[in-house]
Protein backbone atom coordinates (compact mmCIF):
# COMPACT_ATOMS: atom_id res chain seq x y z
CA UNK A 1 0.00 0.00 0.00
CA UNK A 2 1.43 3.35 -1.08
CA UNK A 3 0.82 6.44 1.01
CA UNK A 4 1.20 9.88 -0.54
CA UNK A 5 1.51 13.18 1.30
CA UNK A 6 1.50 16.47 -0.58
CA UNK A 7 2.91 19.75 0.67
CA UNK A 8 3.90 23.15 -0.62
CA UNK A 9 0.54 24.63 -1.47
CA UNK A 10 -0.48 28.09 -0.37
CA UNK A 11 -1.37 31.58 -1.46
CA UNK A 12 0.66 33.26 -4.18
CA UNK A 13 0.21 36.35 -6.31
CA UNK A 14 -0.39 36.02 -10.02
CA UNK A 15 2.93 35.67 -11.79
CA UNK A 16 4.52 33.98 -8.82
CA UNK A 17 5.82 30.45 -8.34
CA UNK A 18 5.22 27.50 -6.07
CA UNK A 19 6.81 24.09 -5.75
CA UNK A 20 4.65 21.23 -4.61
CA UNK A 21 6.11 18.10 -3.11
CA UNK A 22 4.68 14.62 -2.78
CA UNK A 23 6.37 12.14 -0.48
CA UNK A 24 5.60 8.49 -1.08
CA UNK A 25 5.94 5.68 1.43
CA UNK A 26 4.84 2.08 1.74
CA UNK A 27 4.99 -0.18 -1.30
CA UNK A 28 6.87 2.31 -3.46
CA UNK A 29 8.95 -0.41 -5.10
CA UNK A 30 5.92 -1.22 -7.28
CA UNK A 31 5.40 2.35 -8.46
CA UNK A 32 5.47 2.71 -12.23
CA UNK A 33 4.69 6.41 -12.42
CA UNK A 34 3.44 9.34 -10.41
CA UNK A 35 1.28 12.18 -11.49
CA UNK A 36 -0.24 15.48 -10.48
CA UNK A 37 -3.86 16.33 -11.01
CA UNK A 38 -5.88 19.34 -9.94
CA UNK A 39 -9.49 20.07 -9.20
CA UNK A 40 -11.09 23.49 -8.99
CA UNK A 41 -14.49 24.02 -7.34
CA UNK A 42 -17.30 22.78 -9.54
CA UNK A 43 -14.93 21.24 -12.07
CA UNK A 44 -13.70 17.77 -12.80
CA UNK A 45 -10.29 16.63 -11.73
CA UNK A 46 -7.85 17.31 -14.55
CA UNK A 47 -4.43 16.03 -15.48
CA UNK A 48 -1.43 18.26 -14.90
CA UNK A 49 1.70 16.17 -15.35
CA UNK A 50 3.16 12.69 -14.87
CA UNK A 51 6.58 11.13 -14.62
CA UNK A 52 7.71 7.52 -14.89
CA UNK A 53 9.54 6.41 -11.81
CA UNK A 54 12.38 4.46 -13.37
CA UNK A 55 13.15 6.31 -16.59
CA UNK A 56 11.94 9.76 -15.67
CA UNK A 57 9.88 10.26 -18.82
CA UNK A 58 7.53 13.18 -18.41
CA UNK A 59 4.07 13.98 -19.73
CA UNK A 60 2.18 17.25 -19.46
CA UNK A 61 -1.17 18.76 -20.15
CA UNK A 62 -0.57 20.76 -23.30
CA UNK A 63 -1.83 23.98 -21.76
CA UNK A 64 0.58 23.74 -18.81
CA UNK A 65 3.84 22.36 -20.19
CA UNK A 66 5.40 25.78 -20.70
CA UNK A 67 4.93 26.80 -17.07
CA UNK A 68 4.94 23.61 -15.01
CA UNK A 69 7.75 21.10 -14.51
CA UNK A 70 7.48 17.69 -12.88
CA UNK A 71 10.52 15.94 -11.44
CA UNK A 72 11.35 13.18 -9.01
CA UNK A 73 14.01 12.42 -6.47
CA UNK A 74 14.21 8.66 -6.24
CA UNK A 75 16.37 8.60 -3.11
CA UNK A 76 13.67 10.49 -1.23
CA UNK A 77 10.70 8.80 -2.92
CA UNK A 78 9.46 12.28 -3.69
CA UNK A 79 7.96 13.90 -6.76
CA UNK A 80 7.82 17.65 -7.30
CA UNK A 81 5.75 20.05 -9.34
CA UNK A 82 7.37 23.38 -10.05
CA UNK A 83 4.75 25.91 -11.07
CA UNK A 84 5.82 29.22 -12.56
CA UNK A 85 3.96 32.27 -13.86
CA UNK A 86 0.90 31.23 -11.92
CA UNK A 87 -2.48 32.53 -13.00
CA UNK A 88 -5.73 32.84 -11.06
CA UNK A 89 -7.13 29.97 -13.13
CA UNK A 90 -4.42 27.70 -11.73
CA UNK A 91 -6.08 27.86 -8.32
CA UNK A 92 -7.24 24.41 -7.30
CA UNK A 93 -6.60 21.53 -4.98
CA UNK A 94 -3.59 19.69 -6.36
CA UNK A 95 -3.45 15.96 -5.91
CA UNK A 96 -0.52 13.60 -6.17
CA UNK A 97 -1.20 10.12 -7.50
CA UNK A 98 0.74 6.92 -8.06
CA UNK A 99 0.16 3.99 -10.38
CA UNK A 100 1.56 0.49 -10.30
CA UNK A 101 0.50 -0.61 -13.76
CA UNK A 102 1.80 0.03 -17.25
CA UNK A 103 -0.32 1.54 -19.95
CA UNK A 104 -0.43 3.70 -23.04
CA UNK A 105 0.94 7.21 -23.04
CA UNK A 106 -2.62 8.52 -22.99
CA UNK A 107 -3.34 6.56 -19.85
CA UNK A 108 -1.00 8.75 -17.82
CA UNK A 109 -3.57 11.52 -18.06
CA UNK A 110 -6.44 9.40 -16.85
CA UNK A 111 -7.41 9.31 -13.17
CA UNK A 112 -8.70 5.76 -13.34
CA UNK A 113 -5.20 4.40 -14.01
CA UNK A 114 -3.88 5.66 -10.68
CA UNK A 115 -4.42 3.43 -7.69
CA UNK A 116 -3.16 5.71 -4.94
CA UNK A 117 -3.94 9.32 -4.13
CA UNK A 118 -2.84 11.92 -1.66
CA UNK A 119 -5.15 14.14 0.31
CA UNK A 120 -4.44 17.18 -1.83
CA UNK A 121 -2.90 20.58 -1.20
CA UNK A 122 -4.64 23.88 -1.87
CA UNK A 123 -3.15 26.40 -4.27
CA UNK A 124 -4.66 29.86 -4.29
CA UNK A 125 -3.57 32.52 -6.78
CA UNK A 126 -4.54 36.12 -6.16
CA UNK A 127 -4.95 38.55 -9.04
Amino acid sequence: QVQLVESGGGLVQAGGSLRLSCAASGGTFSTIAMGWFRQAPGKEREFVAAITWTGGSTYYADSLKDRFTISREKAKNTVYLQMNSLKPEDAAVYYCAARDSFGSINSYATTTHYAYWGQGTQVTVSS
